[in-house]
């Protein structure tokens, strides 16, 4: 008589913070700021503490940080977050509803109508079409065109089957699919240009990438995307186009300044790299990007015995070095 086997559990991907912070591209400071909102749940089981971040949180975290390269400010999402889970009785409407930035708030997309979930007010999709200030945000769910049904059930699935690096052809082959069914589907061509992306494929990478920035020329992550893969292709000069697009539409992106100023950096364009610096230093002031881009400010600074000239036509230099230092 064989003894009776337990059968194994099934392996479910998970990721460190070091993970989330490569794949994402986010800085650590950004991490722990959705962590002591409560965005992102915190985790306190032993076998979780080396690898705390299921394939969930790494979609929740991916929606958060194009929300905020959208000058939504972290408070802003707590609050709509609270408000949706009374309306709708929603647990998660980071994960359950896709999002629409209308001016400063947030609406949900969910159940085939747009909810204001401070206001209550619902409108069907047909009613916002004309909208252009209406854009969805995320890259989790898009919105999708009512000609074709079903599309974003397939988008979910991709997204789904990216958790099994076993299954990673079929979420390939399924991004393929919704472009061939919506060609302008933006969230799937970063989507499937950032599974490129991590096989080392940049060229097919920059061509989904680019493809998404002329589907939707006013997402800014696109152009970040675009513009880090030129970076790894070492054409430095569209690299800094492509960062660049990305601050004209978002002047506060924190991270497209700071790539900006590497590039601009490598460039040996010191002068211009040093207002991207102080940029960066000045949107995200504490942890280790920001004393490294303030160190950058003072050696250009004091290296290049650069003044700088405000409005008034003062020096003011040694005070910003000062400023810094202290900062």
């Amino acid at each position: 008589m064989s003894a009776y086997t337990v059968p194994p559990r099934p392996t479910v991907t998970r990721y460190s913070r070091q993970d989330v912070l490569r794949i994402l591209r986010v800085h650590p400071r950004q991490l722990t700021a959705w962590e002591r909102a409560g965005l992102i749940l915190s985790k306190d089981q032993p076998s979780e503490l080396d690898l705390p971040y299921s394939f969930e949180d790494l979609s929740q975290m991916r929606t958060l940080r194009d929300l905020q390269a959208t000058r939504i400010s972290v408070r802003s999402i707590r609050a709509s977050v609270d408000a949706m889970q009374r309306v709708a009785g929603l647990s998660n409407p980071l994960l359950e509803a896709s999002m629409v930035r209308r001016g400063s708030r947030l609406s949900y997309r969910y159940a085939g109508a747009l909810v204001d979930p401070f206001t209550q007010q619902l409108a069907f999709d047909f009613e916002l079409a004309p909208d252009r200030r209406l854009r969805v945000v995320r890259s989790g769910e898009p919105m999708v065109a009512p000609t074709v049904p079903g599309l974003q059930e397939m988008f979910l699935r991709a997204v789904k089957l990216e958790e099994d690096p076993n299954a990673r052809e079929q979420a390939m082959q399924l991004y393929r699919e919704i472009l061939a069914l919506d060609p302008r589907h933006a969230p799937a061509c970063i989507n499937l240009g950032t599974i490129y992306y991590t096989l080392r494929d940049f060229e097919t990478a920059e061509a989904m990438y680019r493809r998404a920035t002329n589907a939707d020329p006013d997402y800014a992550l696109a152009f970040f995307d675009l513009g880090n893969v030129l970076d790894e292709l070492q054409r430095v000069h569209e690299a800094v186009e492509c960062y660049q697009r990305a601050v004209v539409l978002v002047p506060s992106y924190a991270d497209a300044h700071y790539n900006l100023a590497l590039a601009f950096e490598r460039k040996g364009e010191k002068r211009r790299a040093l207002a991207h610096w102080l940029a960066y230093a000045r949107l995200d002031p504490v942890g280790p990007w920001a004393a490294h881009a303030k160190g950058q400010a003072r050696k250009i600074l004091s290296g290049e015995k650069l003044s700088i000239v405000s409005r008034f036509g003062k020096q003011c230099g040694k005070a910003l070095l000062k400023h810094d230092a202290a900062g």
